[in-house]
């Protein structure tokens, strides 16, 4: 059976985590290697539904070159504002622009990306809804 443990490490938990992941991998290696992955913790439910309200209003509101984005269309164009992008030929014509997926993004990154929505569509005199500003308010620059 597999199984998939997750610790949060800090300075103040740093000796006893590395000692209890130390013991892990002794206890099962005898089954086989193990695999130890690091990284950082992503987006929040929280973060995730504020992006999703912001959009909305965003999408709405905003005409964009004659047209109106989509929620989706309009997360593309901001997120890589935020982190650039890459175009390449599509495979039967046209081209696919490539970038950074929100799903892949730390808490940190994230909430950079939440504050350019907000910085963005208050320069283009987007009037956020209730949900977005209780979402923005509440939460605002923090990652938590």
């Amino acid at each position: 059976m597999q199984r998939t443990l997750k610790y949060q490490i800090t300075w103040d938990n740093l000796q006893r985590s590395l000692d209890a992941v130390a013991d892990m991998v002794r206890r099962g290696l005898p089954g086989g290697p193990v695999l130890l992955t690091l990284g950082r913790e992503k987006r929040t439910l929280d973060q995730n539904a504020k992006q999703w309200a912001m959009l909305r209003d965003i999408s709405q509101q905003l005409e964009w070159h004659g047209r109106y984005l989509s929620e989706g269309e309009w997360k593309n164009v901001l997120t890589a504002a935020l982190v650039g992008q890459d175009i390449v030929p599509g495979a039967y014509g046209g081209y696919v622009v490539l970038g950074k997926e929100t799903k892949k993004m730390d808490k940190e990154e994230f909430a950079e990306l939440i504050e350019l929505y907000y910085a963005f569509g208050t320069e283009h005199g987007v009037e956020w809804s209730e949900k977005a500003l209780e979402m923005y308010e509440r939460y605002g620059r923090k990652v938590d």
